[in-house]
């Protein structure tokens, strides 16, 4: 199996479409529904990607980006953003926050899959 990663997004039918191009591609996948939960999954499961949406209940992502890059043992591992926010500034907050990638829902699978290989080794 190939490298594992965690989706973050509280839309279930984007976790599964996500978790299907994923897992077709090779990748161990798990997923939680908001910040709060991705979280505790992070703290219980060694994983090489977190995929996150931005607007979600409990947890936004940017938030729980501050979090992952403040925390030993997970702060290095990529965050990639995948969500509707196109915004600048949004864009700009994430990057600040420690973003590896930002990719503007509705998204190319194919794209999906290259900007993750060049992020994993």
């Amino acid at each position: 199996m190939g490298a594992s990663i965690l989706i973050v997004d509280d839309s279930v039918s984007i976790r599964q479409s996500v978790r299907f191009i994923l897992e077709q591609g090779g990748y161990t996948v798990f997923d939680a529904a908001d910040g709060v939960e991705g979280l505790k999954k992070l703290s219980e499961q060694k994983v090489q990607l977190v995929i996150t949406d931005v607007n979600m209940p409990n947890m936004d992502g940017i938030s729980m980006l501050k979090k992952i890059r403040e925390t030993e043992g997970i702060k290095f591992v990529p965050v990639l953003v995948l969500t509707t926010e196109s915004q600048g500034s949004m864009v700009d907050e994430g990057k600040k926050a420690g973003a590896t990638g930002w990719i503007v829902k509705p998204f190319n699978n194919e794209k999906l899959l290259e900007t993750i290989k060049k992020i994993l080794p």
